[in-house]
C-alpha cells in the first residue's frame, strides 16, 4: 500500500499509485487527455487548506505507456510547484521522491504537481533515452539543435518536441506555468544554481545536504525551455548514484514541501 492506496510495480524499483498508472481502465486514452481520473476534496477542509488530490494523464509514451501527473494541495494558490522524478530512464532515484509527494499531504499554500516518471519506456528498459533512443533532455525548443546521431546517448531527435513525452511535459508546463520547477536527475550529487530561483536552490541544497554548483545548460534542455516560459523557475537536482534510502526519500520530499509550504 502507498498512502492508503493500492500500488503496482511498474519497471525496475518503481511504485506508482494504481490510479496514476491504470488510466486506460478508467476510460482515459489518447495524448493530452486531461480528464480527471480521481478528484477528491478532503472532508472538513476550509478555504486555504490543502483540499485537492487529482490524477490526470498527460499523454502516452512511444510504446503507449501512460504519463501521469498528480495534483495535490490548493489549486487556487499563487505558488505552483512542479516536481518531475525521472526524465532519463537510467536515473530513477527521483521517482520514489515524487511518489512520496504524490501520496503524502498536500501543501495548504501551494498547488503541487508531481510527475513521477516522464520517460516510462526508458525506465522499463533502463535506458537514458526513450523507446526511439531520444534524450528527452535535449528535445525541447529552447536552443535545440541536432546533437549526435541515433544510437548515441545524447541524440536530440529529428526536431524539437519530436517525442510524445516531451510534448506531454510542454502541455503541462504551459497549463500550470509553475513558479518553481524541480527536475531530478543523477548522479552528480549537486543542486544546479545556474538558472533557477537562487533562494529556493539554496534552501533546497541546505535542507538535503548537497552542494550548489552551476551546471551546463545543454541545447534543448527541459529546464532551459521552462525558464524561457517562466523565467527563473526551474532547476535541476542531481541526486547521488544508486537508489535512495527510505530516510533520504523522506528528506528530499520534506525539502520540496518546505519550498511549497514554508
Amino acid at each position: 500500500m502507498l498512502g492508503g492506496q493500492a500500488v503496482v510495480r511498474c519497471g525496475p524499483g518503481l511504485l506508482l499509485a494504481a490510479g496514476a498508472i491504470s488510466l486506460a481502465a478508467c476510460g482515459v486514452s489518447g495524448e493530452g487527455d486531461w480528464s480527471s481520473v480521481r478528484d477528491r476534496v478532503r472532508p472538513g477542509a476550509t478555504p486555504g487548506e490543502a483540499t485537492v488530490r487529482r490524477v490526470v494523464t498527460l499523454g502516452r509514451s512511444v510504446r503507449g505507456r501512460p504519463i501521469s501527473a498528480v495534483e495535490v494541495g490548493n489549486p487556487s494558490a499563487a505558488q505552483r510547484v512542479l516536481v518531475v522524478g525521472c526524465v532519463h530512464g537510467d536515473e530513477p532515484a527521483g521517482a520514489p521522491v515524487a511518489e512520496a509527494l504524490a501520496a503524502g499531504p498536500g501543501p495548504a499554500r501551494a498547488d503541487l504537481w508531481v510527475v513521477p516518471v516522464l520517460n516510462p519506456d526508458g525506465m522499463a528498459a533502463r535506458t537514458r533515452g526513450n523507446a526511439r533512443g531520444v534524450d528527452l533532455n535535449r528535445n525541447f525548443p529552447a536552443g535545440w539543435r541536432p546533437l549526435d546521431a541515433l544510437g548515441s546517448v545524447e541524440y536530440s531527435g529529428p526536431g524539437p518536441l519530436s517525442e510524445p513525452e516531451s510534448r506531454s511535459a510542454v502541455d503541462l508546463i504551459r497549463r500550470i506555468r509553475p513558479t518553481v520547477g524541480i527536475w531530478f536527475h543523477q548522479n552528480m550529487a549537486v543542486v544546479d544554481d545556474s538558472e533557477g530561483p537562487r533562494d529556493v536552490e539554496q534552501r533546497f541544497a541546505r535542507d538535503v545536504g548537497l552542494p550548489l554548483r552551476a551546471l551546463t545548460d545543454y541545447p534543448g534542455s527541459i529546464t532551459g525551455w521552462e525558464n524561457t516560459l517562466v523565467p527563473g523557475s526551474a532547476f535541476v537536482v542531481e541526486l547521488p548514484d544508486g537508489a535512495l534510502s527510505a530516510r533520504s526519500v523522506r528528506r528530499y520530499a520534506d525539502a520540496v514541501r518546505h519550498i511549497a509550504d514554508p
